[in-house]
């Protein structure tokens, strides 16, 4: 394999260390190589902190050599000022004789702009070596840029039968402990958690990520009618929640932040508030019917679906969707599938 592939595939790896922890920006991995060999790699951190590029530097013990180096960076490096200076600056200031880029950075503060500052200064640029690896790495916050709106994934576990809960909504335990262990990994890695008011009713859940370390997603809860009150556990104040009505009641009952919407296009307006508050991605982990209503309204981009051995013979029906499978895998006795919308 050509090692330009194998130093991109490096800067895709560190990149992913950044999950969960840098939101709403992108995550990003550069990795420095001098004749051959690594001197220097970074990854984003934390939102407000050092970019990937200024970390690999840093890691370079002779700057002298940076004149003389490849640097591969997962996203096109920044040319504005925002918490941080711009990335492009910074390889410019040091001379880099090569750079090599994954994919543009749909953000129109940057959007080829780092390229062309780079170019301009006479730095060689390469740009689309393992592109496709490098979207869907970054498919939130490329989804965001792009379409204003955060990327939602649909979570659920179904039986062998087609069902995610017996009649009298009672869904415990469907999938193995290790799928729910993995479930608490992934709030760890999302913005936002979203259920809806039935779910809150027959299950009172915590939504947070205590089997897993991480931060807790904010948790999001749907509930038109209002029928909620303040001492469920979704309303505790181990993480923050949103709580969204069209229940003028509701909307002055509980004291976390309350937005009153509108009836009509409940779920689209939810979602626009959620872009203006710079969530990048949502769980949703609601019931059959909160799932069917998104996929009802396609408003879906992925699905990650646990299918266990277990049959319930009749119950509430697992949501039905549309959906190109890119990846299967087993988890203990579960199969899970991750489709990904593609009308």
């Amino acid at each position: 394999m050509n090692e330009d592939y194998l130093f991109m595939q490096r800067a895709l790896e560190l990149a992913q260390y950044g999950a969960g922890k840098v939101s709403p920006n992108p995550m990003v991995g550069c990795v420095i190589v001098h004749e051959g060999k690594i001197i220097g790699e970074g990854w984003h951190q934390r939102y407000g902190g050092p970019h990937a590029e200024v970390h690999a530097v840093e890691a370079v013990a002779d700057k002298e050599v940076l004149k003389e180096s490849t640097v591969y960076v997962s996203l096109e490096p920044c040319s504005h000022t925002g918490k941080t200076p711009p990335c492009a600056d910074l390889l410019i200031k040091h001379q880099i004789k090569r750079v090599v880029v994954c994919h543009t950075d749909p953000n129109e503060l940057v959007a080829g702009k780092g390229i062309k500052k780079l170019q301009e200064a006479g730095i060689a640029v390469e740009l689309g070596l393992l592109q496709k690896q490098g979207e869907w790495l970054n498919r939130r916050f490329n989804h965001y840029m792009t379409h204003k709106r955060p990327y939602v994934i649909l979570k659920w576990a179904q039986t062998a039968d087609g069902f995610v809960a017996r009649s009298n909504f009672d869904s415990k335990w469907i999938s193995s402990p290790l799928s729910r262990q993995r479930v608490h990994q992934w709030r760890s890695e999302e913005d936002a958690i979203l259920v809806g008011s039935q779910t809150v009713l027959h299950d009172n859940p915590q939504l947070t990520t205590r089997d897993w370390p991480g931060k807790n997603p904010i948790r999001v809860v749907l509930d038109r009618s209002g029928v909620l009150h303040s001492d469920f556990q979704v309303f505790y104040a181990e993480a923050p929640t949103l709580y969204y009505t069209s229940s003028e009641e509701a909307h002055t009952k509980h004291a976390c932040e309350t937005p009153l919407l509108k009836k009509e296009g409940f779920i689209e307006q939810v979602l626009a508030d959620l872009y203006q508050r710079k969530i990048q991605s949502v769980l949703v982990e609601g019931g059959s019917q909160m799932l069917q209503a998104f996929v009802s309204e396609n408003c879906w981009n992925e699905a990650r679906i646990f299918q266990s051995g277990t049959s319930f013979g009749e119950g509430l029906a697992a949501p039905v969707l549309r959906g190109k499978c890119v990846h299967q895998e087993t988890i203990s006795t579960d199969t899970l599938s991750v489709l990904i919308n593609s009308r």
